[in-house]
Parts: structure tokens; sequence; C-alpha cells
């Protein structure tokens, strides 16, 4: 397994999953979105396991999409075609893990910002430390909310919550996300993964096979339409990526100013 994520087994039917890049904001880079889809890729093979936990540091879960990446991105524009394989990956990732049929429990501590927070909503329950934000600033970068994030958002705290979380930006602490139905359960800081894994082991004692088939059944009926809703969310991506607003952002964010938007 790559460096940036391991795969911890001390029970033959919980698998637990950790990404660290080493860095304090644990961004989500290309390489590290194809490891993290790998590993979902290698456990949904594993017809043993009940539960899987995925968590990312006891600091933060992920501060999203590696913003250097971008950088390097508008510095060096690629191709239509190569956008398009790039706004991919991620939304690749969050599938792999939603067609796990083990249940899969997102362990969220600190901040878990855009792509990290897309990642979350991917997974079947979540655990927030006390100090978790979920944050989506997507479009305050100019850019729209992908990796069919939306309708799984939606689903879970409904439209006008979705709106001010994806729209507007707003900054959910974990109480409020908990009171939303956005986070499971809330924990003391730091410990988000032993709560997790505690409550994937209550699951792995349950009869493996009804677990998993009741599991398909709520994930059927919750999010029948999600890949409806979002089939376009990636090439909607690509274009706002290539707006001025969105070049602005970039710059703004790196070099710690506001952004001034010009709706070009």
């Amino acid at each position: 397994m790559p460096q940036n994520v391991q795969i911890h087994r001390n029970d033959p039917r919980v698998a637990t999953v950790v990404f660290d890049r080493g860095g304090s904001g644990n961004a989500l880079s290309s390489e590290l979105m194809l490891e993290i889809t790998e590993a979902a890729v290698t456990l949904r093979r594993d017809h043993e396991l009940s539960a899987i936990v995925l968590a990312g540091t006891p600091k933060v879960f992920s501060l999203g999409f590696d913003l250097n990446e971008a950088r390097t991105r508008l510095e060096d524009p690629p191709d239509i075609a190569e956008r398009r394989r790039l706004s991919r990956i991620g939304r690749d990732m969050c599938r792999a893990w939603v067609e796990i049929e083990a249940l899969t429990i997102a362990a969220v501590d600190g901040w878990c910002v855009g792509g990290g927070a897309a990642l979350a909503v991917a997974l079947d329950l979540r655990v927030a430390g006390e100090d978790a934000v979920f944050y989506l600033p997507e479009i305050s970068r100019g850019l729209n909310l992908s990796w069919g994030a939306v309708p799984r958002l939606v689903s879970l705290i409904g439209p006008a919550r979705g709106k001010r979380m994806a729209a507007l930006a707003e900054k959910v602490d974990a109480r409020t996300a908990e009171s939303w139905g956005l986070a499971d359960r809330v924990v003391p800081a730091g410990t988000a993964r032993q709560a997790a894994e505690a409550w994937a082991r209550e699951a792995a004692a349950l009869p493996p096979v009804a677990l998993r088939m009741c599991l398909a059944q709520a994930e059927a009926a919750g999010h029948a339409f999600d890949r409806a809703a979002s089939a376009l969310d990636a090439d909607q991506y690509v274009l706002s990526s290539l707006t001025e607003d969105h070049a602005e952002s970039v710059q703004a964010f790196l070099e710690r100013r506001p952004p001034a938007y010009r709706g070009r």
C-alpha cells in the first residue's frame, strides 16, 4: 500500500484506512486521491468485512483539494481532455467508497473542507470530534461543488441547509452538524477514530450478510438518483476552472488577500 494511506486490520471484520500526507492540512493531491481510491477498491473485494473506518489525522481530516496543484495547473494549463480526466479523480474516489457494501464510517477531527467534506458524505456515517468544522468553499473560489457531493449532502441535511453549505459557504461546527444530520455522533476532540472503530466493532458483531443487504437497500432508497443529479458536475467543474474568477480566487488565497470577482 502507498505510504500516504495505511490499512489497519486488528479485527477480521473491521478495517481502518488512515490517509496522512504528513503536512498540517492533509490536502488531497491527485496522487493521494488515487491511493484512497485504491484502498476502497481493495477493501470492496473483501467480503469478510462488516465495517470500514476512514480517518485523516487526529488534528485534521483534510483541507480539501491541494491548492498548490491548482496553482500549477493555472501556470501550465492542461488541455480540455486532460482537465476532464483530472476532474474525475475526486469523483471516482468518492464513488469507490459509495460502492463498498460494508458499513463505512468517516472519523472527522478538525477541519473537513471541500473535497474532504465531499469524501466524508460519500460514507454511510460520520463521527465528528468536538473541534470538527465542515466547510465547502468551492463557490467562494470560483468553482462548483463536484464529486457527486451535492445530492448526497442534500439528502442528509435538506435543500435549504445544503444551499447554505454548498452555495453560501457557511462553516458548520460539530454540534450544528449533529443537529442537522451531517454528523451522526460527536465525541471529544482527537478521539473520532477511536469512537468510529468502536462503532464499527458493534456493526461487526451483527450477522454480516444481513447487515450488507440492509445497507445496500438503504443506499438505494436514499441515493437512487444521485448519479443522475450529479452527472455533469465534473464538466461544470472544468468550465468553472477556466474562468477568470477561479484564477483570481487561487491567486488571492495564495497571496492572503480578499479576491476581487468580476463574473468572468
